[in-house]
């Protein structure tokens, strides 16, 4: 019997391991879905990492193919204040916000892992966006209560929690004389939208 031919058939037989890298990854991964083997700050680490990543694919989109983040764009490029990707951040926020404009540095801010679906994205996104518009075209102060109110006159009681919100000011009470003192000029001027622009319900405030 030719023992040399049958352990040539055998070890032909035998499955080839997948490469150690390969294993290495899917132990990884297998490990942080089921929370065995690795901590709690791993686990999150990675789930920030995740949701980060899908943060950037949806706004990514956003930014090619919804009609009203692309017009907000479009707008914002004419008014001098055009927005690279770059300046559309997705990062880790506390979980009272979803988004928010920093004027400082010229960049909207996106809560990855805040988003109920692709909607409630756009919604914030465009949000933020209005007040980037508003910050190029015509300079607001942002310590200026009734600036800041003016930019977020979309709905009346949720411009009453940002401007409540803004360091520069005491308390609600404030907050409302200072919505209420450009409600009436600010509503009507809906710019750059030829009308008021509806945002979505969203339980979460924008900055």
């Amino acid at each position: 019997m030719d023992t040399s031919s049958s352990e040539k058939s055998s070890s032909s037989q035998t499955p080839t391991p997948p490469p150690a890298g390969a294993f290495e990854r899917w132990r990884r991964k297998a490990a942080l879905v089921t929370g065995l083997g690795v901590t709690e700050e791993e686990r999150l680490a990675d789930l920030a990492i995740h949701q980060t990543r899908q943060c950037e694919k949806t706004k990514s989109y956003l930014m090619n193919y919804s009609p009203s983040v692309v017009f907000m764009l479009k707008h914002l490029k004419l008014s001098g204040c055009e927005v690279p990707p770059e300046n559309i951040v997705c990062a880790p926020c506390d979980w009272s916000r979803a988004g928010g404009f920093t004027p400082k540095h010229g960049a909207v801010i996106l809560c990855s892992g805040h988003f109920f679906n692709q909607q409630h994205m756009e919604s914030t996104l465009v949000h933020e966006l209005v007040h980037m518009y508003d910050h190029c075209k015509f300079k607001v102060d942002w310590n200026n209560l009734r600036h800041h109110a003016c930019s977020e006159a979309c709905v009346r009681r949720r411009a009453v929690v940002s401007v409540a919100d803004n360091p520069g000011c005491p308390d609600v009470a404030t907050a409302e004389k200072a919505v209420n003192e450009v409600w009436d000029s600010c509503f009507s001027d809906t710019r750059p939208f030829d009308e008021v622009w509806r945002l979505s319900p969203t339980p979460f405030n924008l900055f």
